[in-house]
C-alpha cells in the first residue's frame, strides 16, 4: 500500500517547514497509522537523522542511522550518478557515458565514505537488528530520490520484514521512483515543482557528527 498525505502535486508557499524538528512532527502524525508496534526508525545520515529523532520520539520507537553518500561523478562531483549505503544499498541511478572502470571506481569511493560515516555513527552504539521488523526508513527531504532508494535496499538487505520509506517533502518523480522500492511510502508533501530540499526549510543547517551521534544516543534508549 502507498499513502501520501496530500497525494497531488499541489502549489505550496514555502517554507513548509521551520526546521527538521518541526517537519519530524508533522511526518510522525502521518506515519501513526502505518507503525508496526516493533518497527525500529531509520534516519538518513545525516539530515535525516534529525527529522528521524523527532519521528522516533512521537511515536515511541528506537531509532538508529544508516550511512548514505552519494556516487560522484569523476568530471563534476556535484552530479550524483546515485547512492549508496554500507552493505547491499547501491543504487545507480545513471552511468551517464562513464566506462564500467569509471563507475566501479565511483562506487568503491562513496562506499568508502559511507563505510567511514557509518562507523563514527555507531563507534559507542551497536546498529539496531532489523531483521524481521518494520524499517521505518527517514530523510529530510527527497529530489531524486537516489540516497533514499539505496537506504531502502540496505534495509531490505539487512532483512526487514518491510521498508517504509517516510519524508516530509519529495518531488513527485522521486515518489514514483520510490514506489517500486518500498512497500510503503509515506509523504506530506508531494511536489510537482521542487527544487532543492532546502527551499522548503525555513532553517536548514548542516546537522554535524557530534549532533548525530547525540540523537541517536538518545532516541536508542526509547
Amino acid at each position: 500500500m502507498q499513502t501520501c498525505a496530500r497525494d497531488h502535486p499541489g502549489m505550496y508557499q514555502r517554507p513548509l517547514f521551520r526546521d527538521r524538528i518541526d517537519a519530524g512532527k508533522i511526518l510522525a502524525q502521518a506515519l501513526v497509522s502505518e507503525c508496526e508496534p516493533d518497527a525500529v526508525v531509520i534516519g538518513l545520515a545525516r539530515g535525516g537523522i534529525e527529522v528521524a529523532a523527532e519521528v522516533a520520539r512521537a511515536l515511541d520507537l528506537p531509532l538508529d542511522a544508516v550511512a548514505v553518500r552519494k556516487i560522484r561523478h569523476p568530471a563534476q562531483p556535484e552530479y550524483a550518478l546515485g547512492a549508496v549505503s554500507p552493505a547491499d544499498g547501491v543504487y545507480l541511478r545513471s552511468a551517464d557515458g562513464l566506462t564500467d572502470d569509471e563507475i566501479a571506481t565511483a562506487i568503491a569511493l562513496a562506499l568508502d565514505e559511507a563505510e567511514q560515516l557509518d562507523r563514527r555513527l555507531h563507534a559507542d552504539l551497536l546498529p539496531l537488528d532489523v531483521s524481521g521488523r518494520q524499517a521505518i526508513v527517514v530523510d529530510d527531504g527527497l529530489a531524486t530520490a537516489a540516497t533514499m532508494i539505496a537506504a531502502v535496499r540496505w534495509a531490505r538487505g539487512r532483512g526487514a520484514a518491510q521498508v517504509v520509506a517516510a519524508t516530509p517533502v519529495a518531488s513527485t518523480e522521486g515518489v514514483a521512483l520510490l514506489r517500486n522500492e518500498a512497500d510503503r511510502v509515506v509523504c506530506p508533501y508531494k511536489l510537482a515543482r521542487f527544487g532543492a530540499v532546502g527551499f522548503w526549510y525555513h532553517d536548514f543547517d548542516q546537522v554535524s557528527d557530534e549532533k548525530a551521534i547525540r540523537l541517536l544516543a538518545h532516541g536508542s534508549s526509547t
